[in-house]
């Protein structure tokens, strides 16, 4: 459906960035594009209400999410699961590469694999192995914290969310529905 695809990131220590691809994503299928979010670091059994609300069979748009066990405030201390989840990710994006490739889809969502970057858990060769494979028409879109030099000189599109004012600031929890 689209006539050229870019590369977009949502970066930043704000909030926002999942939900503004996940905007995009309903944005694109609204217009008949086929739509992959896949998610890293957000195993399939953290409760989202994004994944939940596609789930419903409304929008077709297809959510898939790495698997690997991964706690965010433990296991950066762990080499065994920085190894096992360097190497999910790995595989994973050589998959992605194959889907951008034969475009399975228009537009493919990375939802963190910029923080994965940024911490060491995903290779910048991967990234450009899928910019470089793609389809032309192939949208590819990457949110996460903590964007490098490199990945902007290889996008089209950087937005940048930056944090003013967070309720978590004075003690208030992530809301169901709002925050997650």
């Amino acid at each position: 459906m689209l006539e050229k695809g870019l590369v977009q990131i949502y970066t930043g220590d704000g909030k926002g960035k999942t939900t503004a691809a996940f905007g995009l994503a309903l944005r694109a299928a609204g217009q008949g594009n086929k739509v992959l979010i896949y998610q890293f670091l957000k195993p399939p059994s953290l409760d989202i209400g994004e994944r939940f609300a596609l789930q419903l069979g409304a929008v077709r748009i297809r959510t898939e999410a790495l698997d690997t066990p991964w706690n965010m405030s433990k296991s950066f201390e762990d080499e065994k699961a920085v190894a096992r989840m360097q190497a999910a990710i790995s595989e994973a994006l050589e998959r992605i590469a194959q889907m951008a490739e034969k475009r399975f889809y228009d537009v493919l969502i990375l939802d963190e694999i910029i923080f994965c970057l940024s911490k060491g858990l995903a290779k910048l060769e991967d990234i450009k192995n899928i910019i470089d494979r793609r389809d032309p028409v192939v949208e590819i879109v990457m949110t996460g914290r903590g964007v490098t030099k490199e990945l902007i000189e290889l996008a089209d599109l950087v937005t940048e969310m930056k944090n003013i004012k967070h309720p978590f600031d004075k003690g208030i929890k992530a809301r169901r529905g709002i925050e997650f």
